[in-house]
C-alpha cells in the first residue's frame, strides 16, 4: 500500500491527462500482437510497430490488438490519436495502481482489473494491471509485463470451433475478463494449501517464523481483497450497461462472471477469517507452551523452597547447634530434603498439577 502511494506521488503537480508511466518497467521493450478473426479466418502477428495496426480499426472484422509493457509512452499516445481514446483513459492506462473500474464513453468502454499471478517457487503473489479498451470491432489491451493468462482464448480463437469466432468484439471482452477471473481460484486453491500447512504448523510447533508466516499471508489477502474486491461493481455495471456495445445475448455470460466474482470474494472473506483464527490460535499455543514452562519451574522453584530453608538453616554458622556434631546427621539431612521432595511432588500429583 505505501509503495503504491509513492508511485502516485510521482504525479503530483502535472496536469490532468499528463502522459507518464507511473510503476515499474517490467519489459525491457514492448511487444505489440494483433489477432484479428471472424467466423471464417482468422490471423495473428507480431508488430513492430504500433501505426501497423491502425488499418485493422475500421475492419468488419474483430481485432484484438495487445500491448506488453507500458513504459513507452508514445506506443500509448499514438493508440489514444488514432482510437480517439480521451487523454483521462490514457493516463489511467499508465498508472499502474488503478482499482478495478469501468468507465463508458459511449463510442468505447475502458476496463480496468488486477491480474494476478502465483508465484510456487518462492510463494509469492504478483499483481499486474490490465486495461482494456472496447470498441465496435475492436479490443486493446494493455498488460506490464510480456506472458499472461489468455493462451486458453488465443487457442479457441485459432481452433474456430467456439463460439467466439462468431460473436463480435464484446463476447471477446468477456472472455478476457473471465480468464482473468478463473485465474484467481487457481491463486486461492495454493492459498487454500498454504493455510492448511500453516494451520498443521501451529498446532504441531508454533515458533516465532510461523508467526511471521502468518502476518505475511493476513498482508497478501489484505491486498488481494483490495485488488478483487471493486470488481464486483465492475461487472455488475457491465451488466446494467445500455451500451450499444455489448449485444443482448451476451448478458446471460456477464452473469456467470458476476457469480465467480462474488464466489472469489467470499473464498477470499472467509481466508481472511481462516487467518485471523489461526493468528488466534498461534497466540493461544504460545501462550500455552509459555504456561506449561512457567508451570514447571514454578514446581521446581516450589520443591526446592523448603530445600532451601533446611539447607539455609543447617548452613549457618553457630558453634552450639543441635545435631552438629551427631555422626549421622549429614545422611539425616539428605534423607529429610529428598522425603519433603517425594512428598510436595505426590501432593503436586493428587491436585494435578504435575
Amino acid at each position: 500500500m505505501n509503495y503504491a502511494i509513492r508511485k502516485s506521488s510521482k504525479k503530483v503537480g502535472l496536469a490532468p491527462g499528463t502522459l507518464i508511466h507511473v510503476g515499474e518497467q517490467k519489459v525491457e521493450k514492448p511487444r505489440i500482437r494483433v489477432i484479428d478473426f471472424d467466423e471464417t479466418h482468422h490471423q495473428e502477428m507480431e508488430l513492430q510497430n504500433v501505426e501497423d495496426s491502425f488499418p485493422f480499426k475500421d475492419s468488419p472484422t474483430v481485432t484484438w490488438l495487445n500491448i506488453d509493457g507500458l513504459h513507452d509512452i508514445s506506443i500509448i499516445e499514438k493508440i489514444g490519436t488514432h482510437f480517439d481514446i480521451h487523454p483521462l483513459v490514457l493516463e489511467d492506462i499508465l498508472h499502474t495502481s488503478q482499482r478495478p473500474k469501468l468507465e463508458d464513453y459511449d463510442h468505447y468502454i475502458y476496463i480496468v482489473l488486477k491480474m494476478i499471478h502465483y508465484k510456487a517457487s518462492d510463494d509469492e503473489i504478483q499483481e499486474e494491471q490490465f486495461s482494456l479498451l472496447l470498441g465496435d470491432t475492436f479490443v486493446i489491451t494493455f498488460q506490464e509485463r510480456v506472458g499472461d493468462i489468455f493462451n486458453p482464448v488465443r487457442d479457441r480463437i485459432r481452433s474456430g470451433k467456439f463460439r467466439i469466432k462468431k460473436r463480435k468484439s464484446d463476447y471477446l471482452t468477456y472472455a478476457l475478463i473471465d480468464a482473468v477471473i478463473d485465474n484467481y481460484f487457481i491463486v486461492l486453491e495454493n492459498l487454500s494449501e498454504h493455510i492448511e500447512n500453516l494451520e498443521d504448523d501451529v498446532l504441531d510447533h508454533p515458533s516465532p517464523d510461523i508467526g511471521h508466516k502468518i502476518h505475511t499471508l493476513k498482508r497478501k489477502l489484505l491486498s488481494l481483497r483490495k485488488s478483487i474486491w471493486p470488481l464486483r461493481e465492475v461487472i455488475s455495471e457491465l451488466q446494467r450497461s445500455e451500451s450499444p456495445l455489448f449485444e443482448e445475448s451476451t448478458a446471460p455470460y456477464l452473469k456467470d462472471v458476476y457469480d465467480h466474482t462474488i464466489q472469489v470474494i467470499d473464498t477470499i472473506e472467509t481466508f481472511r477469517d481462516m487467518v485471523s483464527g489461526l493468528l488466534d490460535t498461534y497466540m493461544t499455543s504460545v501462550s500455552n507452551r509459555m504456561n506449561e514452562v512457567m508451570k514447571v519451574l514454578t514446581i521446581i522453584a516450589t520443591i526446592f523452597i523448603p530445600l532451601t530453608f533446611l539447607a539455609g538453616i543447617y548452613g549457618m554458622n553457630f558453634d552450639f547447634m543441635p545435631e552438629l556434631k551427631w555422626h549421622w546427621s549429614y545422611f539425616v539431612l539428605w534423607a529429610a530434603m529428598i522425603i519433603v521432595a517425594i512428598i510436595m511432588i505426590i501432593f503436586f500429583r493428587k491436585k494435578r498439577w504435575l
